[in-house]
């Protein structure tokens, strides 16, 4: 479950008019947070990113389907769909379980290295062009608020 600030942030990001994905951002960022702090850990930057989009989708954000293996789709598809009836809740041993995976899971995926690694990685598969757009935006739109 989602800490109450997070979703706070999410909803004012969704008030302002911001994107889908600047609003599942808040939750990446919290799950980053869950993992430093030594709550639990993850096996790489980019579990800890499905984690956060998954939240995301089950707090209502409306992120499209990822492009992969069909297991992928269906499970953002289902959390999208918990997304719209909220009143479901997980079973606590599901839960505990989770949590318990999570645990023995390595607490180094979340650092500034592996973190600024993932996101260079990332911005590469883009291209020149995209991560140059996405520059100038960042440029025109820093501290508008």
């Amino acid at each position: 479950m989602p800490e109450r600030e997070t979703l706070e942030r999410a909803q004012e990001d969704a008030r302002e008019g911001k994107s889908p994905s600047t609003q599942a951002g808040e939750f990446v960022r919290e799950e980053i947070h869950h993992i430093r702090e030594g709550k639990h850990g993850a096996s790489s930057p980019q579990q800890a990113i499905a984690i956060g989009l998954s939240k995301a989708r089950r707090a209502g954000v409306k992120l499209p389907a990822p492009k992969g293996p069909a297991s992928l789709r269906k499970k953002a598809e289902q959390d999208a769909e918990a997304g719209k009836n909220p009143h479901h809740e997980t079973s606590p041993k599901r839960s505990r379980a989770v949590l318990g995976a999570l645990k023995r899971e390595s607490k180094a995926s979340a650092n500034h290295r592996a973190i600024s690694q993932q996101a260079k990685k990332s911005s590469a598969k883009r291209g020149q062009r995209a991560r140059s757009v996405a520059a100038s935006k960042a440029a025109r739109t820093r501290k508008a608020a």
